[in-house]
């Protein structure tokens, strides 16, 4: 059920949508495998555009990816992808597109040399979330160390649309880091 009384995190706003997302999934740690590939396809998505946006899309993408099958995904020829550019459900740049296969491709080819995804990905934050207490939102990076690093990994391994921005937002709501402010009553929950 969604309470509009809470403290929340500066970027929520009235959309119910939106204050699901931040109730009950963003900052939230995450190792699941398919999941964890899910937000690193919406992440690189979004670039360019706002979050809501591509939440309010998500069910598309969902129905036109197979699920966000990257097994399913290698194998879109170009009939699918000139499909894919023709659907009002998702965002419809050619570039993005092409990522996706891409990053199925790389996805499946790092799972293949690593055994797990979750396991290379949660390797960046040591296995742990790093819990930042920020006060205010002008205190929140767009980018860290970390994320700086985890795009230049992905990028040199053929990952798409993978900058350090996309990666710290991918990082926020996979929950490696948490940057709820302090203010929010995600905070303590998360921590």
């Amino acid at each position: 059920m969604v309470t509009h009384q809470k403290n929340r995190c500066f970027w929520v706003n009235d959309d119910p949508l939106y204050i699901d997302y931040h109730d009950y999934e963003w900052g939230v740690p995450i190792h699941d495998e398919k999941l964890l590939f899910e937000f690193l396809i919406l992440e690189g998505m979004q670039a360019g555009l706002s979050w809501i946006t591509i939440l309010k899309k998500r069910e598309n993408y969902r129905a036109c990816l197979n699920n966000f099958n990257p097994q399913k995904i290698v194998r879109y020829d170009q009939s699918k992808i000139n499909e894919l550019l023709t659907n009002p459900g998702i965002i419809r740049n050619r570039l993005k597109i092409q990522s996706i296969i891409t990053n199925a491709e790389a996805y499946l080819k790092l799972k293949e040399e690593q055994g797990s995804f979750s396991d290379y990905i949660w390797s960046f934050v040591d296995g742990e979330p790093i819990k930042n207490h920020w006060k205010d939102h002008k205190q929140l990076p767009a980018t860290s160390a970390v994320s700086d690093a985890l795009s230049k990994d992905l990028k040199k391994r053929g990952f798409k649309f993978i900058g350090s921005t996309i990666c710290y937002a991918f990082m926020q709501a996979v929950g490696m880091v948490n940057d709820h402010l302090t203010t929010c009553f995600r905070y303590k929950e998360i921590s």
